[in-house]
């Protein structure tokens, strides 16, 4: 079981930016897939981005040229550096990870179901 904790989530005017950090229990190179996904009251997970061990990124393609996905592995953590941003994208953000399947199960797509997730940061954009 991998604990994750979010934080760097806030306010912030459209078209602007965050950073948000997830710092892992683990290394990551225990899991096999992990990435960031969000959602809003009411509404189902949806995925944003996922890394996998070899630094493959994929990207949702509502967040593809604004969001980056990055990890520091000397430190376990996990960055998801969000530019440009829109009021839609105003939700809980939550990073995940899956210690079963690859990012190429496409998991990462609907929010991490079987993974491990943390608490959440809130992200406002208006």
């Amino acid at each position: 079981h991998v604990q994750l904790v979010e934080s760097g989530g806030g306010s912030v005017q459209v078209g602007g930016s965050l950073n948000l950090s997830c710092a892992a229990s683990l290394s990551t190179y225990n899991t096999y897939c992990v990435g960031w996904f969000r959602q809003s009251p009411g509404k189902g997970r949806e995925g944003l981005a996922a890394i996998d061990n070899d630094g493959h990124t994929r990207y949702a393609d509502s967040v593809k040229d604004r969001f980056t996905i990055s990890q520091d592995n000397t430190k376990n953590t996990l960055y998801l550096q969000m530019n440009n941003l829109k009021p839609e994208d105003t939700s809980m953000y939550y990073c995940a990870a899956d210690t079963r399947s690859g990012c190429g199960a496409g998991y990462w797509r609907v929010g991490f179901p079987f993974g491990s997730r943390g608490q959440g940061t809130q992200v406002t954009v208006s």
